[in-house]
């Protein structure tokens, strides 16, 4: 389907003010203005906020794939490279990173993020490198984990609370390490226990 100029121009306005804001509680009228429509029209093309929020989340998620994807063209190191522009994204984008995994407050808004976050993990999971199809997808998922602990900390400027003299890329080479010689499932001990 086509989008429609003025639905196009709400998700951009929204889009904006979250970049400028900060917050994913910008309001449907200022969104409306910023768009230069009526301020009934949002709820036109988006029956909640969150709706909206959803589609200015699927606009993130494709940058993020984009900007992800785009890292590994030519890399020697495609994981670390990919785990970097994920890293840079959440530093850049604080507001964005965060929006696209508030599932929480996102759901039901009209939008599956969920599916169109998996093609990414999917992408990455690839990546990794292990014959063991259920390896791969286990340490796949560790080491996106551990890749996004990092961009969230970062993405805050926790990180350089929590160690001042590491790197993100540090963290990056630690995980890609970890991830490589890390104990199989199989032959872990058992559950674990809190």
């Amino acid at each position: 389907m086509v989008d429609h100029p003025t639905r196009a121009a709400l998700v951009r306005a929204g889009v904006e003010l979250l970049e400028e804001t900060g917050s994913a509680e910008v309001g449907l009228r200022e969104i409306a203005r910023r768009a230069g429509v009526s301020h009934g029209a949002p709820r036109r093309w988006f029956p909640t906020h969150r709706a909206l929020l959803s589609a200015v989340a699927a606009v993130g998620l494709d940058d993020l794939a984009r900007v992800v994807t785009s890292s590994t063209d030519g890399s020697r190191h495609p994981v670390r490279a990919a785990a970097l522009a994920y890293i840079r994204f959440a530093v850049d984008r604080p507001a964005m990173f965060t929006l696209v995994f508030r599932h929480d407050l996102l759901d039901g808004g009209g939008s599956d993020l969920r599916a169109t976050s998996r093609p990414l993990m999917e992408w990455f999971r690839d990546l990794v490198d292990d014959p063991d199809r259920d390896e791969r997808e286990i340490r796949a998922a560790s080491l996106w984990t551990s890749v996004h602990g990092i961009a969230v900390l970062a993405g805050t400027g926790a990180l350089a609370l929590v160690s001042p003299t590491t790197s993100p890329a540090d963290l990056v080479d630690a995980a890609i390490a970890a991830s490589r010689t890390g104990t199989r499932r199989s032959d872990q001990a058992g559950p674990l226990r809190t």
